[in-house]
């Protein structure tokens, strides 16, 4: 795993740790095709050339599987607890270990996380996420669902003011100024744009995202031709409005992004590059983009940048994570 916090520009989309990207806009057919040979072969290779990305491939199917099996439960769960899982969590049957992250951080401890999914998904993808939160001493993790048809006919600007709505409700039931968002997939991209176009900057202390298009993936192209998907296409209105100005930005952003993410295509699109924000670049090498909220490196990264504790050289920056 690679951390690296940046302010980010332009001219770092050719550091350490980036990605062939799409070919420039006025090159011509060959060209295009070839780089798109050039990215499948890179992935290929990174995917089944080295036992580290075999294991993180058979640990995506795996999880696909599991997660499968748990999608209906993450329906059925909002019906029956709509407050959410963790409303009323209490510390009292926690270990000293456990607690001593209220007792060292009490504000880091009492600032609600709030966890949003992707798309034609629920939060049944946070099972596990959710609950190592809730046991490192977060009290109020919650975690919304948004109608499945919005990635048929929704928009994500729309779902953006509706994830305000969920934050101001959040805010007002336990009384916190600022909430942390983990944002999915889609689901990281709903919350960059409340942050960044909607005001949310006022309300969202740090925005994690996992997997998110923050550039489009070009998969969008064989979804059907609906608002969402379009707004995921490399340089839609959506992606363009996103690279606009956002001067005086509050929000702490963490963009985690694998090389070997099979829905983001090109993986490197989940990189966040953005003049006005201040973003902790997170490289992955071997996880996969549903497995990206089960890995346990993954999982401790999140616990510590949303606990306000540094970041260890040793092992949350230097070290490859392999999958």
């Amino acid at each position: 795993m690679d951390v690296t916090g940046v302010m980010s520009t332009d001219a770092q989309r050719g550091g350490a740790g980036s990605e062939p990207d799409a070919p420039p806009v006025d090159a011509g057919p060959l060209a295009s095709v070839a780089g798109a040979l050039w990215r499948g072969v890179t992935y290929a290779a990174r995917t089944v050339g080295v036992p580290a990305g075999v294991r993180g491939l058979a640990v995506e199917l795996a999880y696909t599987a599991v997660h499968l099996s748990l999608y209906p439960w993450g329906l059925i769960d909002e019906v029956l607890r709509p407050a959410g899982t963790f409303v009323h969590h209490r510390t009292d049957d926690l270990s000293p270990s456990q607690r001593s992250l209220v007792v060292s951080d009490m504000d880091a401890s009492t600032t609600p996380v709030l966890l949003v999914h992707g798309i034609v998904d629920n939060r049944s993808i946070f099972a596990l996420l959710a609950r190592q939160l809730r046991r490192r001493g977060f009290g109020v993790v919650h975690a919304v669902n948004f109608s499945v048809l919005t990635a048929f006919t929704g928009d994500i600007r729309e779902a953006a003011r509706e994830l305000g709505h969920h934050v101001e409700r959040i805010c007002a039931s336990t009384g916190a100024d600022r909430v942390h968002i983990v944002g999915h997939s889609l689901g990281g991209l709903m919350a960059r744009y409340y942050v960044q176009r909607l005001g949310g900057d006022a309300r969202v202390d740090t925005l994690v995202t996992l997997g998110t298009p923050h550039r489009g993936s070009l998969i969008a192209h064989f979804l059907p031709p609906t608002p969402v998907p379009q707004q995921l296409c490399p340089g839609s209105d959506l992606v363009r409005e996103l690279e606009e100005p956002a001067p005086g930005c509050r929000t702490h952003v963490v963009a985690v992004w694998s090389k070997q993410d099979q829905l983001v295509i090109p993986p490197s699109h989940a990189r966040l590059e953005h003049p006005d924000l201040q973003v902790t670049e997170v490289t992955l090498e071997h996880v996969g983009h549903l497995s990206m909220t089960i890995d346990p490196e993954v999982v401790h990264l999140v616990s510590r940048l949303l606990a306000r504790r540094p970041l260890r050289a040793g092992r949350d920056q230097t070290r490859p994570l392999a999958g």
